[in-house]
Order: C-alpha cells, then sequence, then structure tokens
C-alpha cells in the first residue's frame, strides 16, 4: 500500500498542478502548502527546550498545517515530504543545529518499530535525516532499533507517553561522539530521552535532538 500511495503521489505531480496537504487548495508546484497554509505555520524560536532531559529543536510548532504535513508523511505514504521538512529544519536551524556549525555531529534517526516498518514501507524519521544530510553535508548513522510491543504514540495518553515508548530502544554497533537524534515530530520527548539514554551507555558524549515540529509547551 504504501508503494502504491508513492507511486500515485509521484505520478499525480506530472499531470496535475500542485495541491495543498493541508487544506487541498492549489499551491505552486514543487511546494507542500499553499501561500497561505505556509504563512500559517508557527515558528518557533531558534533556542532549544528541554523534553525529558534532552535538548531539542524544531522550526514549527506541531498544529494546524504542521501537524498535516507530519499525518500526510506517516499515514499517507507522502515521502517526498520528508525533503520539504529537511529544508525548513536547515533553512531556520539556530548556531550548532544542522549546518556548517554542526561539523562532527551525525544524524541519527529514531528508530521504528519493524512490524509499523513493514507495513509503512519506510521509516519516515529515516526519510527526514537522510534529506537534511543531504542538504547539510552531514553523515547519517542508523545505529538504533526498537524491540518489543509495537504500541504507537497516537491515543497514548501523557502519562503513558512520558512513561517512554513501548518496548525498548536498543543500539546497534558503535555510535559516534557527538550525535542529533531526528525524528518527524516531538510530544512529550520521552522517545527521544530513551534514545538519548541507549547512546550514552554506549559511549557518546553529547546527544541532542531536531525535528520537523514540536508541542508548544513542551
Amino acid at each position: 500500500m504504501a508503494m502504491a500511495a508513492r507511486f500515485a503521489e509521484l505520478l499525480s505531480g506530472l499531470v496535475a498542478p500542485g495541491m495543498c496537504w493541508s487544506c487541498s487548495g492549489l499551491a505552486r508546484r514543487g511546494e507542500p502548502l499553499c501561500a497561505t497554509c505556509r504563512a500559517s505555520l508557527h515558528r518557533l524560536a531558534a533556542e532549544p527546550v528541554l523534553a525529558s532531559g534532552i535538548r531539542v529543536w524544531a522550526p514549527v510548532a506541531y498544529s494546524g498545517a504542521a501537524r498535516d504535513l507530519v499525518r500526510a508523511l506517516k499515514f499517507r505514504g507522502a515521502i517526498a515530504l520528508a525533503d520539504a521538512m529537511a529544508a525548513q529544519i536547515v533553512a531556520n536551524a539556530p548556531p550548532g543545529r544542522p549546518g556548517p556549525a554542526s561539523a562532527g555531529c551525525t544524524l541519527v534517526p529514531v528508530p521504528l518499530h519493524p512490524r509499523r516498518l513493514r507495513s509503512r514501507g519506510y521509516n519516515q524519521a529515516a526519510a527526514i535525516a537522510d534529506a537534511i544530510g543531504d542538504r547539510a553535508g552531514l553523515p547519517v548513522l542508523r545505529c538504533l532499533s526498537r524491540s518489543g510491543p509495537s504500541i504507537t504514540q497516537v491515543g497514548r495518553d501523557r502519562a503513558e507517553r512520558r512513561a517512554g515508548p513501548a518496548g525498548s530502544i536498543d543500539v546497534t554497533g558503535e555510535v559516534p561522539e557527538r550525535v542529533l537524534l531526528v525524528d518527524d515530530v516531538v510530544t512529550t520527548g520521552a522517545t527521544l530521552g530513551a534514545c538519548r539514554d541507549a547512546l550514552l551507555a554506549r559511549g557518546a558524549r553529547d546527544v541532542a535532538a531536531i525535528a520537523f515540529a514540536r508541542t508548544i509547551g513542551r
């Protein structure tokens, strides 16, 4: 299903005008949002915040059009949106985030449970990490995996989310000293915190995180 959705997305881009992924109106070819929805994005401050003990930065709030983009990437097979999200991250990144100042960092995508990966056909965090790596000239390393129960964060209450991901985060192979974890959206930061703890336990010295969107107040 995911492959079919991506093929349909590619074909529609060849034969039809661009469509806004938020309001379904017309958008400029190659743009995921129309001008109105793009202007409605809630831009966040350049300073990172602490979420479950890890430094996190994202360019936009997880609301409105940004939430629609995340859901389209995650649930509608719109994998091309990963590059648009990466463009927002790189273009708006403060010093020390993806760009020349982040030399020496390695991008590590948050892992997807194998069962969900088989169903979806791709890991949206890895797609964003690859696109950021291409744009910012940073290496990408898939050194994390997820095991245990496959339970989506959707539908879990705040206390359950703050308790961390269902199952466990495992490290496969060596890890770099400086890591920038990559995810599509940050809510409580519990999953990122679990990833950080696993990396630190295996020798990483500095672990921070970036995402496309972040829930306000986190």
